[in-house]
């Protein structure tokens, strides 16, 4: 089977979609024949099969990989030429919106109300990259000897593995693929084994686009597969979403041998509201920030900071606007919240809502499954509020990754900023105040990559995304993101070939 074929000839009209890796332009089973079932979580269904990645897979995508960056057509590629094809996929993906969309909820149970406009939103990741690669990267350098000009220049680093999460599949990977190819790095995908099939899905795209081959490779499997392309000595960068447990491995097997890393992890973001906040905004603001994608986002503002004198009236109007999110079918527009991505995800919800009860966390709402018959196949867990959260408690100091806030007190703003930053990681923050001064002092007293004032979770391709401590390492999106897939390089030129001395340098 051909890179070209269209979606239809990448999967059989059987009972279950079969699906194949694209390794080196050619789309392909595992070579020992392994597959595994990709899950539908609203129904506990499988509804499609995908290939198991053995090392010879995997060591085949990485040569591929080092062929296209250094003797292939991809080596020679101009800027020109990178940006022509970044907008040729952008506009694929627009024209297969609907389809990436399709893909993404069967994998993990997000709405299509959310994943939709994310789906057509892709395409400006892809256009912006386009424009990034034909920006100047260098700079002139007034250096201080005589007859010497003094420049950089930035260079792609090499061959990339992009390991990718199942929360957001595909932004999360076009948050890395689209600055390593603007660069002119070659990349080896390995998606997570929950969400590989709209990263298959995407390839299709890429090959149709007219990227060479080899130059994108998409290799499928568990976390074995993505352990062992991070150990590859081939791989120069490794870019990794995911916890932050394994992106320390990730980064204590690129240590070996200083092969560069980016790395977003995870988050305990606090969402902070004081008492001159528009109550009714704060309320809708922290109400999307932990409850949508049912809570399956790093960014997800899982804390939620309220001032002591609002502190019974704001949970009161949190609680009655928690419980009237509509739970249902992901696939129809109505629904509020849908689905835990896996079985995994949800028995560790539904552990850490019975560690907080035995810690002393009072359950206002939630906690449980819905009752409603039509949901019984399905990973749905009802979106939670705890209430008299200490921040010493597990509940407030580890990540759940669900459906579940906890109310804090605070009891003034040196306070907010204590209990906001009394914490191992730093990817994110909301502020809720009319108070412009106020704002503006938290925003730089609060450690997080990201700080929102009266909004929460915006992202944008323009917009550098990352995290602080534990929270990851380097920076996605914008024009920082070409940093972390380029290596500099100093130049010097002496325009007076007035070399006298040899041993004397000035």
């Amino acid at each position: 089977m051909t890179a070209t074929n269209a979606m239809t000839d990448l999967r059989t009209t059987a009972n279950l979609e079969h699906y194949q890796m694209l390794v080196d332009g050619v789309w392909r089973d595992a070579s020992e024949k392994a597959t595994f079932d990709s899950i539908n979580p609203a129904t506990s269904q499988p509804w499609a099969r995908v290939p198991v990645a053995s090392e010879q897979d995997i060591d085949d995508a990485v040569q591929a990989a080092r062929r296209a960056f250094e003797t292939g057509a991809w080596a020679a590629s101009s800027p020109l030429q990178r940006a022509t094809l970044l907008r040729k996929l952008g506009d694929l993906i627009s024209d297969n919106a609907d389809e990436l969309a399709r893909v993404q909820v069967l994998e993990n149970g997000r709405l299509i109300r959310e994943v939709g406009g994310r789906a057509r939103a892709l395409a400006n990741y892809a256009y912006f990259f386009a424009g990034v690669a034909e920006s100047p990267t260098g700079e002139t350098l007034a250096g201080s000897v005589p007859n010497m000009q003094v420049f950089t220049v930035r260079e792609p680093i090499g061959v990339v593995a992009a390991i990718t999460p199942w929360n957001s599949p595909l932004t999360l990977l076009l948050w890395k693929l689209c600055p390593a190819l603007a660069a002119g790095n070659t990349v080896v995908v390995k998606p997570s084994e929950i969400t590989p099939v709209s990263t298959l899905v995407l390839a299709r795209l890429l090959s149709e686009a007219g990227f060479p081959d080899g130059v994108v490779n998409v290799v499928t499997g568990a976390g074995s597969a993505g352990a062992t392309l991070a150990a590859h000595p081939g791989v120069d960068k490794i870019a990794f979403t995911g916890s932050t447990a394994v992106g320390k491995k990730i980064a204590r097997t690129a240590a070996d041998r200083l092969a560069r890393v980016s790395l977003e992890l995870g988050g305990k973001s606090p969402n902070i509201v004081f008492p001159d906040a528009d109550l009714a905004n704060a309320v809708n603001g922290v109400v999307g920030g932990i409850f949508t994608a049912t809570g399956q986002t790093c960014m997800a503002g899982s804390r939620v900071l309220v001032h002591t004198d609002i502190y019974d009236k704001f949970c009161d109007a949190l609680i009655a606007r928690t419980e009237r999110i509509k739970i249902g079918d992901p696939m129809d527009p109505d629904t509020e919240m849908g689905t835990m991505a896996c079985r995994a995800q949800y028995d560790k919800v539904l552990h850490y809502i019975e560690v907080a009860k035995e810690d002393g966390a009072r359950l206002a709402t939630g906690g449980d499954r819905p009752e409603a018959p039509e949901l019984v196949g399905g990973l749905y867990i009802r979106p939670t509020v705890f209430t008299d959260v200490d921040n010493h408690m597990r509940i407030a100091r580890e990540e759940v990754f669900g459906p579940v806030a906890v109310a804090i007190r605070f009891s003034d703003e040196d306070d907010a900023v204590a209990i906001a930053n009394d914490t191992r990681f730093g990817l994110a923050a909301g502020v809720w105040t009319n108070d412009l001064a106020r704002a503006h002092r938290m925003v730089r007293r609060l450690r997080a990559g990201t700080v929102w004032v009266n909004n929460y979770r915006r992202t944008n391709h323009v917009a550098p995304f990352g995290g602080f401590k534990e929270s990851g390492i380097g920076r996605e999106n914008g024009f920082h993101a070409i940093e972390e897939y380029t290596e500099v390089k100093t130049v010097w030129i002496d325009t007076g070939n007035q070399i006298t001395d040899p041993f004397s340098r000035p």
